[in-house]
This record gives structure tokens, sequence and C-alpha cells, in this order.
């Protein structure tokens, strides 16, 4: 039987077959997929799991699709959806909050709320679950601070709650990155109660001066490089090598700011992928440094 046929058999969740991966990455770029699977619940993912790994197909969980870049080539997998992870539970000064969510409507949802903490998120496009995967951050505070605990199912299809400290949160980074095959279900956010004024006014500067000093006009997917550890910023070392404007196909190095490759003329993941690595071997031959690449290459073997 048809690995689809299978699933939906299953009546696991919703399924979108033979889609375009554009639609689901912020770059805009991507091959066909043969499905996307949005599980309608925790029991509906491990069932899905169960079937994908007896049958051997490779499948991916993605969030919002902010630092990802897919190949143009077709994806023979699955593709993992969350989206209906989406549950937000207040008590105290606490949340618990599902996988799927959205980053920036619970930094909204907090503030109304009058709690503090998250503010440094109002312009990450990413899920709770693409989040704290990545460890996101902004403002000097990224999700290390704020998360208590995540529940995790692992790959032998158990469910099991990580502390804040086994969850090994550095800049950019957590456990969940080093074990891929955990997948975040959930997470309790830890706040502090704060003014609620006051952290709607702070999240409104911070949108100001996002919208004035990043290209948002363009498909992109944020910040391309890390910042590197020793007070640069990778952003300058891009502009200070007269990078900004640099262009190949329909993919450019943002004019507007250097750590920001666009998607401006309907580019191929080849155009955005050469400038990565053009920039990066760029700064790595004129200054030494090693540029850390924020987003995942996917389906490029």
């Amino acid at each position: 039987m048809d690995i689809i046929h299978k699933i939906e058999n299953e009546n696991i969740g919703q399924i979108e077959k033979n889609v375009s991966i554009s639609k689901y990455t912020t770059y805009k770029v991507g091959g066909i997929a043969k499905a996307v699977v949005y599980p309608k619940d925790v029991n509906s993912l491990i069932k899905l799991l169960r079937i994908l790994k007896t049958e051997k197909v490779p499948y991916k969980i993605i969030g919002n699709g902010s630092n990802l870049l897919f190949s143009d080539k077709k994806y023979e997998g699955i593709l993992i959806k969350l989206t209906e992870f989406n549950q937000v539970q207040f008590f105290g000064n606490k949340i618990r909050v599902g996988a799927g969510f959205s980053l920036i409507k619970l930094v909204m949802l907090a503030a109304k709320k009058g709690l503090a903490g998250l503010e440094f998120a109002s312009g990450i496009p990413g899920t709770i679950g693409g989040s704290v995967f990545m460890n996101a951050g902004a403002y000097k505070s990224d999700m290390g601070y704020v998360v208590q605990e995540v529940k995790v199912l692992t790959p032998d299809l158990k469910i099991i709650t990580l502390e804040n400290k086994e969850l090994d949160f550095h800049y950019r980074s957590s456990i969940l990155q080093k074990r891929k095959d955990y997948i975040c279900l959930e997470a309790v956010i830890r706040l502090e109660k704060g003014n609620k004024k006051a952290l709607e006014k702070v999240i409104k500067e911070r949108k100001k001066r996002r919208l004035e000093s990043q290209p948002l006009d363009y498909p992109s997917a944020g910040s391309v490089f890390r910042n590197p550890d020793n007070d640069h910023f990778a952003g300058k070392l891009i502009d200070d090598l007269g990078l900004k404007g640099l262009k190949k196909g329909g993919a450019m190095v943002s004019t507007k700011h250097a750590n920001f490759i666009i998607n401006y003329k309907k580019a191929s993941s080849e155009d955005i992928k050469y400038l990565i690595e053009y920039v990066h071997d760029k700064v790595l031959k004129e200054y030494g440094i090693n540029l850390k690449i924020e987003q995942e290459f996917v389906n490029w073997e």
C-alpha cells in the first residue's frame, strides 16, 4: 500500500499531497514534498512516526520554516507540521504552550497579561518548538532565560520532560540540536510580573526599529550568520567588505542589513545557498572568522 494511503487510513490528521515547499519556508523556495501531514494530537503523531519508521520513509518536523533552506529537488519524505499543537494555558506567572504555537503571538498574549520576560522575541517569526530548538534570542536574551521545562518525544516514542538545565541552552543552541531525534511537544515558560502598558510600549518600539533596520518587505530567513564570540557583529563584517547588494540570480545580500539574504526576484534555492557560502568564505578569507550559518540546509545530498 502507498505510504500516503497508509497515513490516510489511520485518520492521523490533515494531509496535503505533492506540495511546493516554498509555501512552508520564509525564503519562499524549495522543491516538491510528497506530503505535509498535520497530526491532530500527540497520539496521532506517534502513530504517524511508527508508520514512517516501519516503512523507512524519511521525515522532517518543520515549524514556520524560518531557518530552513530546502534544495529545489523533490523531497521524497514526509514533512510534519505541529500546527495543531497550539494549546496555551496561563497559570500564575507561567505559561504551558504547545510546540506549534507562534512565538510572536505568545509575546503579545504575555504582554496583555502583564507578564514580562518575552519581549525580546517580539520579532522572531518562529514557533515555540522551533524557538526552543534554536534557542532563539535577541536583545541579549533568549529562550534559555524563560523556558522552565520542555516535554519531548524520544526516538523510541516515549514522552519525557527535560528541565532547563538538561536542555543545555547556549547562544543559539540547545540539546535538541544535538539530539535531532527528540521532538519538542510543549514548553513551560516562566515569566515575571510586569507593567502591561510598559511592556506593550517596548514591543511597539522594537517593531518600529525592526521595520527601519530589516528588509521585512522581502522573503528571507532573518539573520544568516550568528554573531561571532569576539564582540564582532556578522552584519558589520559583511558590510565592511562591501558585500551589501551582491546578487546571484534572484537572491541578494540586503542593502538594508548585510546579515540578511533576500529573495527579491524569484530566487532559486541554489541562488541563496551560493550567496550564503560566498559571504561565509569571503569573511573567513579576509578576517579569519568562521561565521556559523544559522540556516539548516535540507535535501541537498
